[in-house]
């Protein structure tokens, strides 16, 4: 069930340089991977916050065609993907809020249901500890943690530091990012299938 006041912040800044193209614009079903990752997280959430760096202009043009989605632009992108989650989550109003990435296009909305159902006062992966997978849900007072933390920081150790659960989900879906062009042919062979 659709959550009324419920962000999910999507970095989606990279450089693409693994896949030796825009990965978020390749064409995925009916429109392309980050629209995919989008409406994914739109089933559950009432809002996404995509964070945008390489070409973001581009990326704010196309995503105004979804609703309920804000383009926020990391300047820093340049930093790392840490950088463009400081810069997302100045943005949340929700008293919770889901990281997912914008190359995450196979995460189903049950999967933001069964993690949102062990919220609380701490940050819920749907993985395991050793393998945590996405999207990961966070409480409201990581914000400030996120935000003062330094630019260089790795948000793992940073997550880690605190309280964490873990639903411990068998599911390919939540580890599947497409980084290489053998990953995207890979998923378009089982879009195919």
């Amino acid at each position: 069930m659709k959550q009324k006041h419920l962000d999910c912040v999507m970095p989606a800044a990279g450089l693409s340089s693994r896949m030796g193209d825009w990965k978020l614009m390749l064409p995925y079903r009916q429109h392309t991977i980050l629209d995919e990752s989008i409406e994914n997280a739109l089933h559950f959430c009432s809002r996404v916050i995509v964070v945008a760096g390489h070409r973001h202009e581009e990326l704010v043009k196309h995503c105004c065609r979804h609703d309920n989605v804000l383009v926020v632009i990391n300047p820093h992108y340049q930093q790392g993907m840490f950088s463009s989650i400081q810069v997302g989550v100045e943005h949340v109003e929700s008293e919770h809020f889901f990281i997912c990435h914008g190359d995450m296009p196979c995460v189903p909305a049950d999967i933001y249901q069964q993690v949102w159902a062990l919220k609380g006062r701490c940050t819920v992966f749907p993985g395991t500890l050793n393998k945590p997978g996405h999207p990961v849900l966070l409480p409201k007072n990581m914000i400030d943690i996120i935000k003062n933390a330094p630019i260089t920081s790795k948000m793992k150790p940073l997550i880690m530091a605190h309280t964490v659960k873990y639903l411990g989900l068998k599911c390919d879906e939540i580890y599947l990012d497409i980084d290489t062009p053998d990953a995207y042919q890979s998923l378009i062979k089982t879009q195919q299938s």
